[in-house]
């Protein structure tokens, strides 16, 4: 776009269906790196990608002619058929319905992304539940129970 000038940083959060812990050490590192590809592959520029063992977090510069939904559905359906065509897991892997979406201004940047690469340490001291109504919260979001990710707590 000629005379278009933007700085959009998004931080989207999803995660995997029926919230099981099955993003193995094995693969879940590979898995934040195909996903970076993924979003570079679309010119979109990724400043973080990590997450835990049932979710993922993804923090990029989103270009103004792009939409939201349609990058985080090709991310998902995309890095989906990876992880089923690799064979990473037993059965057919998917992704949730739906995510979280936050932006952030260019001063917030380095914290969110310290935030996603230490995403295992925080997770020591913090459920994914806790982690993401925190977020629906800080952000003044309001939300329906039964619109928010199936979490089953252990």
């Amino acid at each position: 776009m000629a005379n278009t000038y933007s700085q959009i940083n998004i931080h989207c959060v999803f995660a995997v269906k029926g919230r099981e812990n099955i993003l193995a050490d094995h693969f879940r590192y590979d898995l934040f790196r195909y996903i970076s590809g993924i979003l570079k592959n679309d010119n979109v520029f990724p400043l973080a990608v990590g997450g835990w063992k049932d979710h993922v977090h993804v923090f990029f510069e989103l270009k103004p002619d792009l939409k939201i939904s349609d990058l985080m559905r090709m991310v998902k359906a995309t890095s989906s058929k990876w992880i089923n065509e690799n064979r990473f897991l037993k059965g057919k892997f998917n992704w949730q319905e739906g995510y979280g979406a936050f932006s952030y201004s260019r001063s917030q940047r380095d914290a969110v992304i310290n935030y996603i690469i230490n995403q295992e340490k925080h997770h020591r001291k913090k459920t994914f539940r806790e982690e993401y109504l925190e977020l629906l919260r800080r952000f003044e979001i309001e939300y329906k129970d039964e619109y928010v990710f199936e979490f089953y707590d252990i």
